[in-house]
């Protein structure tokens, strides 16, 4: 049976037969949340519904495009059941390396009553990207594919979304920070707004090339994004980048030999053919500047921010250091301890450009 079917009999069920024999299965506070049709290459996993509340719950999905199943979490605003006839903005967060859909419990200003927030699985190693090798331990990783050719179009038609550029963002961590520009850039048809939290955004730098390398071959430690699934405030250490693959894998041969390393060169989000893409987005960049990792991400923040400038396209960059400047929790490393307080700078200044395109 379909899960929409499975949930009907369950709602029939609930009114049908005593409260005495069904229990807590028919109490009147059981969470509704909303029914989900399949389409766009995307099929529900029936009984794999993760109802946390009615406005925070995660659906399981599968596609031939990305091996096994794949978890997508839902923040609703508290109003959407109310206003049945409301749409809204929809803001997609990209988690880090390592990282899971539940890492967004992390930064709680992506709990927004003024827009749905969508956090599809990206992979422990995924890179946002469709891999050059789709035979690997992994199986099929076509997560870009997955992602704007299928998830979007899938939320569109499942919530009340508004279903522009101007009234859909997407934002991310660590190598989400690198996936959400490139996203951005990819198809600026999909996305009005960007941001990039101590992103690997410079592909040309050795030490990002290096990062991806180490989650190909599962060597921990590097560009890990602190997973909230091991302490409540996100500041645990990520297990791991799962099974060890070719490093060639994802963008195929790093060195920059004869060409060798075309495929890293077109995604690089701060190439400046690439950066031009972004002439009508807003650009946001979110940086510290201490430990292994930020020391290198808010090298590649300020190359990007330079490169924007000259092309005269508009951008915020927060550099904010050693975190002090941010938050008294933040130490400018790369943990959620700084990136819960950039999104709560961040996420109300989004909240005011859907407005603002709303009355235009």
């Amino acid at each position: 049976m379909t899960p929409r079917r499975l949930r009907a009999i369950g709602v029939l069920l609930a009114a049908l037969v005593p409260n005495a024999l069904v229990g807590s299965v028919a109490r009147a506070d059981t969470p509704v949340v909303p029914d989900f049709t399949d389409g766009f290459g995307l099929t529900e996993v029936a009984d794999a519904t993760e109802v946390h509340s009615s406005t925070d719950f995660t659906i399981t999905v599968t596609t031939p495009q990305v091996s096994g199943p794949h978890k997508i979490r839902v923040f609703l605003p508290r109003g959407y059941a109310a206003d049945p006839d409301k749409r809204w903005p929809v803001t997609y967060f990209l988690h880090g390396g390592g990282g899971s859909v539940n890492d967004a419990v992390a930064a709680p200003a992506l709990r927004s009553d003024k827009m749905i927030t969508v956090i599809p699985d990206g992979g422990l190693k995924g890179w946002y990207t469709d891999w050059l090798m789709q035979n690997t331990a992994v199986g099929a990783a076509r997560w870009e594919t997955f992602h704007l050719e299928q998830v979007i179009p899938y939320i569109d038609a499942n919530l009340r979304t508004v279903p522009d550029r101007a009234h859909r963002a997407v934002v991310g961590l660590s190598m989400g920070g690198s996936g959400a520009l490139h996203y951005a850039q990819t198809r600026p048809d999909l996305f009005g707004h960007t941001a990039s939290l101590s992103g690997g955004i410079d592909f040309a730098m050795a030490e990002v090339r290096a990062a991806v390398l180490a989650t190909e071959l599962n060597l921990t430690g590097a560009w890990c994004a602190a997973s909230s699934s091991s302490s409540p405030s996100g500041t645990g250490t990520c297990t791991g980048y799962g099974s060890y693959v070719d490093s060639d894998a994802v963008f195929g041969s790093p060195y920059p030999f004869l060409g060798a390393d075309h495929l890293w060169n077109a995604y690089d989000p701060a190439a400046p053919a690439n950066l031009s893409k972004l002439h009508d987005t807003e650009v946001t960049l979110y940086t510290g500047d201490r430990g292994l990792i930020d020391a290198h991400t808010a090298t590649a923040a300020a190359t990007v921010k330079a490169r924007l400038d000259r092309l005269g396209i508009p951008s915020r960059l927060v550099d904010y250091g050693n975190g002090t400047s941010l938050s008294p929790g933040c130490d400018g490393g790369h943990n959620y301890g700084c990136w819960a307080p950039a999104f709560a700078d961040y996420v109300p200044r989004l909240e005011a450009a859907f407005e603002a395109a709303a009355t235009n």
